[in-house]
């Protein structure tokens, strides 16, 4: 028969079994749920996207060369004009403006003064034809005398140089006397009052016209209704919808990053599929743009030419939204894992590799990366599988639990 201590040890060993069991299994590790992402080959782009919009790269702006009154133009945008033979706008020169009462009274004074200048030329062409008839006759006498041996040569030399000189003379003062009659007729301009019996609308229109100074369409009509217009007033724009470029102004933080020939994809604009881009300038002035949170901005132009045949965007035109995506730097055939399972461990990167359904640390060195893959250069491998979005609750040596 067993003894007491025998029948103690029998009661008490398997109680304690059970309780070391069930100590066991509350305190053994949960196995933490995570969703697994395998290491592949792929390919991998950097890029800076922002939004921008087109423009026709030449625009030209066709301006009053007058002023006065401009007839209604009857262009619309997206007529086709040529250079030198489409008449943009037809503009009538206004007439002179009334003048003051001091104005006025100068410019009366100088025609009095024009008249008697011209009355005082026309003087001196009278006088100037009596001494040529005078300085005529004399010379035709001394002329017969000296045919008869009277006189000498010397006095029928000097009467041809009187005959000379006065006709030089009378030249001379009918010259004067044109003058005068130009600066008669320039003072008596002035004092021209405005035509107001002419009509704007007759059909005998003295217009000046404005012809297009390029071969394209109207892009927009600044003016259309007829109206009265300064000298250079805009009135029409055109260009050549054919040669779009495309603008974006990018913050200047990543226009230092952007080089002239980089490949552009453009996309979002409303057409598919995207097309195809070269970035051609960087504009070398930047200026604050503010964001729409109200925060100030340093942007940068950028201007890219498209490289599609212009039959692939015909639909575009000028001042349309696009999203161009420029191409900083792009590889295939890497090994790339998703952004989301990488996490600082110290001063480097780091992943969870899950090996027998537990927590791996692995540090790893990344190449190219954007926000959503980046390039493993070392510590990884095909096939291996890494932990996506790895949360606290992860550790190296953590139990994994694949939803």
């Amino acid at each position: 028969m067993p003894s007491p201590t025998t029948r103690r040890l029998i009661l008490w060993i398997p109680a304690l079994l059970i309780v070391g069991i069930v100590i066991a299994i509350l305190f053994r590790p949960v196995a933490v749920p995570i969703d697994l992402v395998t290491v592949e080959r792929g390919a991998i782009s950097v890029t800076i996207t922002d939004e921008g919009k087109t423009r026709v790269k030449d625009v030209f702006v066709v301006s009053a060369p007058v002023p006065g009154l401009m007839r209604r133009i009857e262009l619309e945008p997206g007529d086709q004009v040529t250079a030198g033979e489409t008449i943009v706008a037809r503009i009538e020169p206004s007439d002179p403006s009334f003048l003051d009462v001091r104005t006025q009274a100068e410019a009366q004074a100088a025609v009095r003064a024009a008249e008697a200048a011209e009355k005082y030329a026309a003087a001196q062409v009278r006088r100037a034809e009596a001494e040529l008839d005078f300085a005529n006759a004399e010379f035709a006498r001394y002329r017969g005398l000296a045919e008869r041996n009277t006189v000498s040569e010397n006095d029928l030399d000097a009467a041809e140089r009187r005959a000379r000189t006065s006709s030089a003379a009378l030249e001379e003062a009918k010259a004067n006397l044109n003058v005068g009659r130009s600066q008669l007729e320039q003072a008596r301009a002035k004092l021209m009052a405005p035509n107001t019996e002419r009509s704007s609308r007759g059909a005998d229109c003295e217009c000046i016209n404005a012809y297009s100074p390029v071969s394209g369409a109207i892009l927009r009509v600044l003016k259309k209704s007829e109206g009265v217009v300064a000298s250079g007033a805009p009135l029409v724009e055109i260009g050549d919808p054919s040669r779009l470029e495309i603008v974006v102004d990018l913050l200047s933080t990543d226009a230092v990053r952007v080089e002239v020939g980089q490949r552009v994809l453009i996309e979002a604009w409303g057409g598919s599929p995207a097309l195809e881009g070269t970035v051609t300038r960087i504009e070398p002035f930047g200026f604050t743009k503010i964001s729409a949170l109200g925060i100030e901005e340093q942007r940068v132009n950028v201007r890219i030419d498209l490289v599609d045949s212009p039959d692939h965007w015909a639909r575009l035109g000028h001042g349309y939204r696009v999203e161009p995506r420029i191409i900083l730097a792009e590889a295939s055939d890497i090994l790339t894992v998703p952004r989301a399972a990488l996490f600082r461990d110290g001063d480097q990167w780091a992943v969870f590799v899950a090996e027998n359904d537990t927590a791996v640390l692995r540090i790893v060195e990344l190449g190219l990366s954007n926000a959503f893959a980046a390039e493993i250069t070392s510590g990884l491998a095909v096939g291996e599988r890494v932990v996506l979005q790895p949360s606290d609750r992860v550790s190296a040596g953590s139990r994994l639990q694949p939803r």
